[in-house]
This record gives structure tokens, sequence and C-alpha cells, in this order.
């Protein structure tokens, strides 16, 4: 019997990865993007790979949970991880990269694979009675109207939405290097990250300005669907907005209390001064955003608020009062699908099994796990359309907790809300519990778990190249 065709929809992270890793595996590939034709709200190009929001992968510090991530899918020879180590930037101990150099190297991987066949238009149907194709849905959190309809039809199943922002990006020329200065929290890495130091004066005034500064107003594109009638007219305070905890705005934040902003993204802990000797009194961290390192983003300052407003207001963090902004704020609309009720271990739809869903349409969060996730779904593809019935990927490794959360979250049946979710060592199996009393540093908790989750990962590898072969 024949293999099947694959069918790819979407050229975000999880896609052309998904698109690769079958490919690889020996299957002919169509890749669809909608991008030039039609975009979408946040991105600014139609390359593959557009990295909307950081540029940052992620923590790269041994035995933490972004680590055992990226150490299973280098295992697992992920396409768009390699392009990313190969494009990396200084980062202290995270991975981030050159945004323009990294999607380069994705589209030159899918350009020069002989499987994969790239077509640029916008799919608004989904065959899910087609016998001789598998169909991979990694169209992403901006997923357009007329395929988001599509998706309600097969699955029955409400969609999810939150709200997820884009941090400023700020011209390096432009600030002032007198007042900031080089420095890695705890000195874990390298000192990459420029440090923008705050006393409480300048801190108080900053916290004032963010507090009266006008917010964008609502668009169409940001009403949740899905919900009833007298929740469609959202109102202009992010208050109304349901956003993912990780990537709160800072106006949002602030909201908690005068405070919390020096509890999260600006906080000053691990941080001392060379002027002072002493950790500031908040900080704003400044990662390097290209190569050539002539632009830094403004790490965790995600926002919605209007551009003149952005410019006032940034322009009080100190060494930024004369900043050119490269790209200011943004927000956009994540949407996802309830997959605890809809979604197979191995990412298939339990009602229509020939299509699988991938990235953060399926509920991961974050640029490492939506990569994670397609190098999984072209995997189970390629098991697919060469007749073999996929293996889930281990419990006890990240990539295999990761699916396990978002197929089984608040119980798989009865799901009627889950939250999108990042890699930690919460949703990995614990250790036993007499083991957990013998040891009682958590480093060595999770370095145990680290060791396990690779072991299984690396037998569980070994079984799919041998189905290969067969």
């Amino acid at each position: 019997m024949a293999a099947k065709k694959i069918k790819v929809i979407g050229g975000g992270l999880a896609g052309p990865e998904a698109a690769l890793q079958a490919a690889e595996a020996g299957c002919e590939v169509t890749l669809y993007e909608m991008r030039p034709h039609r975009s979408t709200e946040a991105h600014q190009t139609s390359d593959f790979a557009e990295l909307v929001c950081s540029n940052s992968l992620k923590s790269e510090s041994e035995n933490s949970a972004p680590w055992l991530l990226k150490q299973e899918m280098r295992r697992a020879h992920s396409f768009l991880l390699a392009a990313a180590d190969a494009s990396a930037v200084p980062a202290g101990h995270a991975l981030a990269v050159d945004r323009t150099e990294f999607s380069a190297k994705v589209a030159a991987l899918i350009d020069q694979h002989p499987r994969i066949t790239v077509v640029r238009e916008e799919i608004t149907r989904l065959d899910e009675n087609a016998a001789d194709t598998i169909t991979i849905l990694a169209s992403g959190p901006l997923t357009s109207p007329a395929l988001t309809s599509e998706l309600q039809r097969l699955t029955g199943s409400d969609h999810l939405a939150f709200y997820d922002s884009i941090s400023p990006i700020v011209d390096a020329s432009t600030i002032d290097m007198d007042k900031v200065y080089f420095a890695a929290r705890w000195d874990k890495g390298t000192a990459d990250y420029i440090n923008c130091p705050f006393t409480k004066e300048e801190y108080d005034r900053f916290i004032e300005a963010l507090a009266t500064a006008e917010a964008v107003p609502a668009k169409e594109w940001e009403q949740i669907p899905n919900q009833p009638s007298n929740n469609q007219q959202l109102t202009t305070s992010n208050q109304q907005l349901k956003y993912f905890e990780g990537c709160l705005p800072i106006e949002e934040i602030a909201r908690r209390g005068r405070d919390t902003l020096r509890f999260g993204p600006m906080k000053p802990a691990g941080l001392t001064s060379p002027k002072t000797g002493r950790w500031p009194y908040a900080v704003v961290q400044l990662r390097q955003e290209n190569l050539r390192a002539d632009s830094y983003n403004l790490v965790g300052f995600q926002n919605h608020l209007k551009y003149g407003e952005q410019a006032r207001v940034l322009r009080l963090i100190p060494g930024l009062e004369n900043a050119k902004f490269l790209r200011y704020g943004q927000i956009h609309r994540n949407t996802y699908i309830n997959a605890p009720a809809v979604l197979t271990e191995t990412l298939q739809l339990k009602q229509h099994p020939n299509i699988l869903i991938a990235g953060q349409l399926s509920g991961v969060e974050g640029y490492t796990e939506s990569i994670a996730s397609g190098l999984l779904a072209g995997r189970y593809a390629a098991a697919l359309a060469q007749g073999s019935t996929p293996t889930p990927a281990p419990r006890i490794a990240a990539n295999g907790s990761l699916t396990h959360y978002i197929t089984h979250a608040a119980g798989v049946e009865k799901a009627k809300r889950f939250d999108p979710a990042n890699i930690t060592f919460d949703l990995l199996p614990p250790l036993e519990e007499d083991l957990r009393k013998k040891i009682r540093d958590k480093k060595e908790r999770h370095r145990i778990q680290c060791e396990r989750a690779l072991v299984a990962w690396d037998s569980w590898l070994a079984v799919e190249k041998q189905q290969i072969i067969e």
C-alpha cells in the first residue's frame, strides 16, 4: 500500500518542524502558509518561523526544565532547534537568536528538502474524510477566522482564547551606556544583559506614569469567540481581557500592587551594580536582539499601551531617556483548542484521527514548546502515513509530560476549560515519596528527574528508529 501524503498547515514554528520531521522520515509533504496573501495582526513578514514576541528560547541552565526539553529535542534531531543554535546571540544562560538569521536558516532547510513542497495560500477547509492524506494543523494562535470556524465544525468544541503581548525593541546606539551596566542574574552564564537600574524615586515616578498611560482600545479581532453576547463588547481596560500568566502586560502587573513589578520583570535580585556594589531598587533588563548587537528588547516588558504613551513611559527608564524604539509593544489574541476534550496523546483529533494539531493551537505555550509539539506531530504523522501506529512519547520525558498535560488536564472528557502550559518540573512525574524524603535538595531532585527522562527518551527514539527500518 502506498504511503499517504502529509499536509502541514502553518509556517510558524510547529509547522516547519513537523514538515521537516515527516519529510526526513520519507514522506511526501506539502507545507501551506497563507502569508503574504493574508497576514495576521502580529506578524511583520511572510517568513517561516518568524518570532513574533521575544527572541528567547529560554534557559540553557543544566537540569532546568527548559534545558531538558531542548536536550530531548536535540537528541531527536530537531531541525528548528539546530537552526536556533546556529543563529544564537549572547543571552547569558538562555538561548536567544537573531530572528532574521533564524528564519533564513529555517527557510533554507525547507527549500532544500526534496520531499517538501511549499504552497502559499490560505486553507479554509479541512477534509476529514480524505483517505490518502494525513493533515497536521499548526496554524498557530492567530489562525484565520475561516480556518477557526472549520476547526470548530470538526471538534464541536468551544475555543478558548488568551491574550499575548510583544515586548518593545530599542536601538542600541540610543542607550545611554553611562547609566546602565552589563550583568547576568546571579552571575549565571556570561554578562550579556544590559541592566537599567532604578532608585526608589525613579521607580515611583515610572509607576505613576504607567498608571495614567492610555491603553489601545480593543479591536474587533480581540473579541473572545463563543462567549455570550453580553460579553462581546470588550472595554479598553486590560482587566477585561484574559491573559496568559506568563505574558502579562506590565500595566496589568502594576495593577496588582505598587511593588509587583519589582518582584516580576523589574526584579533586581542577583544584579549587583558595579558602581554601588548593591542591588538597585528595581531594574529593567535589555536582551540582545540580533548578531550585530544593534538592537535590544526590553525583557518582560510587553504591554498594550498606545505608541505615544509607550514612548513617554519607557523613556523614564534610566538609560533610555533618548531611546529610539524600533518596535513598540503590542498585544494579540492567541487561540487554542480545548485539547483535553478533543486530542489523543499522539496529537490526533479523537473524532478525526487523520488530523493532528500541533503548536500553540494545541495548548502548549512558548517557542520551544511549539517546536517540540511540531517535532512529535511530524513523527506521529509519518508513522500514520506509513501504515504504523504511532507510539506516544514517554510520560517521564519532558516532551511526553507536556503532551500529557494538554491531553489530560482537568480530566479528559470532562474538561471545560484548561490553560496553556510552558514546560516546568510540575508537569513531570514526581520522584517516589521515599526518595523525595531522602533527597531534600531541589536541584538534586531535578537532576535525577532529568537523568531518568533522557534515558526514557533515548529508549523511545531507539524504538521509533527500529519501526522506520522495519
